[in-house]
């Protein structure tokens, strides 16, 4: 579609489309020594989780070896990894989270 300005001047809108940025997705992985139940207050604590939904994400952390957290652009998702990293250590559990591109 053209609009008329000025005399002799035609300017044409021009669709751009912005592609999203990529998602990536925050998993949990098991391991033998993090507490279940300080693996759901991770799940509540940094990813707001209702309790009953962070006790199902856990059971399959622990039965399958990993677990997704929830799905976020780039910085967020790296920035809740960090988040949860740094807190297990301070509570002297190896609990690991880690990002996948979804």
């Amino acid at each position: 579609m053209a609009e008329r300005f000025e005399a002799g001047t035609v300017v044409e809108r021009q669709t751009s489309w912005v592609k999203p940025p990529p998602l990536y997705q925050v998993v949990l992985l098991n391991d033998d020594f993090t507490p279940m139940e300080f693996v759901v207050g991770v799940l509540q604590k940094f990813f707001g989780k209702p309790r009953e939904v962070a006790t199902q994400i856990m059971l399959k952390v622990h039965h399958e070896g990993r677990g997704v957290c929830g799905v976020y652009p780039r910085d967020i998702a790296a920035t809740k990894v960090e988040q949860v990293c740094s807190y297990s250590r301070q509570h002297q559990h190896p609990l690991q989270c880690v990002m996948e591109e979804a």
